[in-house]
């Protein structure tokens, strides 16, 4: 018989693949603003109210008894809704009926897509700095994340760096544009990049375009499943949390030819059945809105964008113009904390704001350990708290 383990074993019940796992950075830097009492610009969460064309729309729809389960990968005419909205822009006829899934917000389309298309061993291309669920992901779905690091002031990749990380091996790669952490937005040149190695290498692309209506400064968000040859190859993610300010909604979708949706709709389906059945009716609401509303949108968030920018530079930092979504990162160099850690933790608890710290986004801490991230998408009056708060710190 084999010996019994001793109960006080570290993991004895504990899955090897939640081993590496740990608290979202995010997440915990939230926990401790609130501890705290600080001004939480570290989460990217809006502080002010929804669009109440969009909260009368749930509103009506609970009250019309719309409360049960929807079709398993999204309401009818919900589907119907994306497939109008997204066709003209990725250049095809969408078909509702077997291309398009409706998740829990935008992470649940994640984690779904890993695990329905990627096999134990795959290899998975992520750019660095990252969003931080892509890793853990990565880990869950039992793939390996190769990184390539985008490099400041403009988060621009070598083409050479992103060619050598392609091996028989690879079998998808992870594109957020806009991107958070960093704003950038992906151009017509890089884009194309992408996807020749795609194509050549018979690679998926994985994108996460969440921020796609939240640009600056005449930036153009260009879906990759646009381009050439990259329809068949391409997962397209979305979610209405961020163009609707709706975070806490968790209605997000997948859009992929019908192989792959095949594959998805039935991860999907054993993790999480649907999405909540009148938030999704909302959502009919939410993308037929008029090409009026994004254009407000983004004008409301370069208003946001560029006080903060002046606040943070008026305060000692060095800040990397961000072009899309709602993040800024910044240097933190001139305040001579040993790392990004120890200045974040001295913000929240001496200063009263909550940042993230930049390592959280790298493979590398080291990379990170002298930048730090800023949410904008809060009211002007949060914003300028924020900065009376700021103005305490001191440069060294």
């Amino acid at each position: 018989m084999p010996d019994k383990v001793h109960p006080n074993a570290p993991h004895r019940f504990v899955a090897q693949r939640t081993l590496g796992l740990a608290e979202s950075v995010i997440r915990e830097m939230t926990r401790l603003a609130l501890h705290h009492g600080a001004v939480n610009l570290s989460q990217g969460y809006p502080d002010f109210p929804a669009p109440a064309i969009l909260k009368d729309a749930a509103q009506r729809a609970i009250a019309a008894d719309i409360n049960q389960y929807a079709i398993t990968w999204g309401a009818k005419n919900f589907r119907d809704a994306l497939a109008r909205k997204y066709s003209p822009l990725l250049g095809w006829d969408i078909n509702p009926e077997a291309e398009i899934t409706v998740t829990c917000g935008a992470t649940e389309a994640m984690i779904a897509t890993m695990m329905a298309l990627l096999n134990p061993g795959d290899e998975v291309i992520v750019f660095e700095p990252f969003y931080e669920n892509y890793g853990p992901d990565c880990m869950l779905s039992g793939a390996i994340p190769r990184y390539v690091t985008m490099h400041p002031p403009e988060w621009r990749f070598s083409p050479s760096e992103l060619e050598a990380a392609f091996n028989e091996k690879t079998r998808a790669i992870i594109v957020n544009t806009p991107n958070n952490p960093t704003g950038k937005v992906f151009d017509a040149q890089e884009l194309e990049t992408i996807a020749s190695f795609c194509r050549r290498h018979d690679v998926l692309a994985i994108t996460d375009e969440i921020y796609e209506h939240i640009l600056y400064d005449g930036r153009r968000h260009i879906p990759i499943a646009s381009l050439a040859g990259m329809r068949e190859r391409t997962v397209t993610i979305n979610s209405l949390s961020k163009s609707y300010s709706v975070t806490g909604w968790r209605v997000g979708s997948i859009i992929a030819a019908q192989d792959l949706s095949n594959s998805i709709r039935k991860v999907h389906d054993f993790l999480t059945v649907g999405a909540a059945a009148p938030l999704q009716e909302a959502g009919v609401t939410a993308v037929a809105l008029p090409e009026s509303y994004y254009q407000q949108l983004a004008a409301d968030y370069t208003r946001r964008r560029d006080l903060l920018l002046q606040i943070l530079e008026g305060c000692g930092f060095s800040c990397f113009h961000p072009y899309g979504a709602y993040y800024i990162m910044a240097d933190i160099s001139a305040f001579g904390f040993p790392n990004d850690s120890a200045f974040v933790q001295h913000l929240i608890r001496d200063i009263g704001v909550a940042a993230v710290p930049g390592s959280s986004f790298y493979r590398n801490p080291a990379l990170g350990a002298h930048q730090v991230r800023f949410a904008f998408c809060k009211k002007f009056e949060t914003l300028e708290d924020a900065g009376n708060r700021l103005r305490r710190l001191k440069s060294r």
